[in-house]
C-alpha cells in the first residue's frame, strides 16, 4: 500500500520553558537546540516531506503573532498550506480546522499526520518505516492512531498511554488498541507503569483519515467542530480551548497505539539540552565560552559568541545569557520559568523582556 500522507506540523506553541532564549519573537520552534545550523522547525519539516509529496503536501498551522516567522523559516510551503490562527486556542481546534481544510481538498479519505514543531528525532529512518506503518493502518482502518515512546526512565512529566488488545501488525509494526490514556503520574505509578511493559509515552503525534477524526469530534467534540463548519476559522475566538487529548483522544473507541523507538525528546526545557548533548568525559554542557572552576552538572548557553560565562563551586544549574538576560536556575527548577514569566508579565517595565 502506497498511501499518500499529508502531514501537519502544530507550530503555535510558545516554548516558555526555554527562555530567556525563547521570546514572543523568537519562540522555541525557531531555535537551534542540537547543535546543528537548522531550526526545530526546519528540521521537522525536513523529515516531513520526504514522507508525504513534497512541499504541496506539508502543512502547517501556527499562531498570527509568529505566522511571518513560519514563512521566513520555511520559504517553500505553499501559502495556501499556511494555516493562521488568529487567537491560539490550543490543539483540538488546531486538528479540526486542518482536517476540515484538507477533507474539502482531497476528501475525506485524506490520511493526515499532526506533528509538534518542535520534537527531536534521532533515528530519521525509523522514524520513516514507523510513519509508513501508521498511515498503512489509518488508510485501512477507522483509527485514530497515537505514536507511543518506549519509555527509557520513569517519568513524571510525560502522559502515558496503555496498549490493550493487539489488532495486528503494520509495516512490521505491532499495533494495539488502547486500553487508557493517563496524565503526568507520580513516580511509584510511572515505576508501576514501566514494570508492566504495557505502556509507552503519549508522544503527541496523531495519524487519522480526515473522515473518521471530523465524525469523532461530531461525536465528542460538537462545541469545537460544529462552529468551525458553519462560520470558518472567524468563529476561532470563541472555541473553547482544550487540547486534542482530553477532547477526543480520552473519550474516542478508536484509539490506536504503536509503540515506537526511533530516539525521541519532546525538548520540555533547559534540562533536555544535557540528554542530547552531554557527554561522558565532560562535566557541563557548554554552547558558550565558559571559563569555570570546581563547576559541574552545568548547562551553559549564551547567545552571543563574545559573552564569557565564569562560574566557581556551581553544580546541577542552568545559565543562559541571551542579549540583556542573564538567567540561573537549579535544573530541578527549570519548570518553575513559567511562573517567573507571569511576573514580568504582571510588570509594564518588562514586557519587552517576554
Amino acid at each position: 500500500m502506497n498511501t499518500l500522507l499529508f502531514p501537519v506540523i502544530l507550530a503555535g506553541g510558545k516554548g516558555e520553558r526555554f527562555w530567556p532564549l525563547s521570546r514572543k519573537d523568537r519562540p522555541k520552534q525557531f531555535l537551534s537546540l542540537d547543535g546543528s545550523s537548522r531550526s526545530l522547525l526546519q528540521a521537522t519539516a525536513d523529515r516531513l516531506i520526504e514522507l508525504g509529496g513534497g512541499w504541496d503536501s506539508l502543512w502547517v498551522i501556527t499562531s498570527s503573532q509568529i505566522a511571518e516567522g513560519v514563512r521566513q523559516q520555511l520559504p517553500d510551503l505553499p501559502s495556501e498550506n499556511l494555516l493562521i490562527e488568529s487567537e491560539g486556542r490550543d490543539t483540538a481546534a488546531a486538528v479540526a480546522w486542518t482536517s476540515l481544510e484538507i477533507k474539502q481538498r482531497y476528501g475525506e479519505d485524506a490520511v493526515i499526520g499532526f506533528f509538534p514543531a518542535d520534537h527531536w528525532i534521532a533515528d530519521q529512518e525509523a522514524f520513516a518505516h514507523t510513519l509508513s506503518a501508521a498511515t498503512q493502518l489509518a488508510a485501512s482502518t477507522a483509527a485514530i492512531i497515537t505514536l507511543g515512546i518506549k519509555p527509557t526512565f520513569p517519568s513524571t512529566g510525560y502522559g502515558y498511554i496503555e496498549q490493550g488488545e493487539k489488532i495486528g501488525s503494520f509495516n512490521e509494526l505491532p499495533a494495539y488498541h488502547v486500553n487508557r490514556f493517563t496524565e503526568k503520574p507520580n513516580r511509584e505509578t510511572a515505576e508501576t507503569f514501566l514494570s508492566t511493559g504495557r505502556f509507552s509515552w503519549n508522544s503527541g503525534m496523531f495519524l487519522f483519515r480526515a473522515g473518521v477524526v471530523l465524525k469523532e469530534l461530531h461525536t465528542h467534540a460538537p462545541e469545537i467542530i460544529e462552529p468551525l463548519e458553519q462560520h470558518g476559522p472567524d468563529i476561532y475566538p470563541q472555541l473553547l480551548k482544550k487540547s486534542i487529548d482530553y477532547a477526543l483522544m480520552e473519550k474516542t473507541t478508536l484509539a490506536y497505539v504503536l509503540p515506537v523507538d526511533f530516539g525521541w525528546d519532546d525538548l520540555g526545557d533547559w534540562n533536555a539540552i544535557e540528554r542530547l548533548l552531554k557527554k561522558q568525559e565532560t562535566p557541563n554542557v557548554e554552547l558558550a565560552t565558559h571559563v569555570g572552576l570546581d563547576t559541574q552538572g552545568a548547562i551553559i548557553y549564551a547567545s552571543n559568541p563574545e559573552d564569557i560565562v565564569v562560574t566557581i563551586g556551581l553544580e546541577d544549574v542552568v545559565i543562559v545569557r541571551d542579549r540583556n538576560i542573564t538567567l540561573v536556575v537549579k535544573k530541578e527548577r527549570t519548570q518553575e520559568i513559567k511562573q517567573i514569566l507571569k511576573i514580568l508579565q504582571s510588570d509594564s517595565q518588562f514586557t519587552d523582556l517576554l
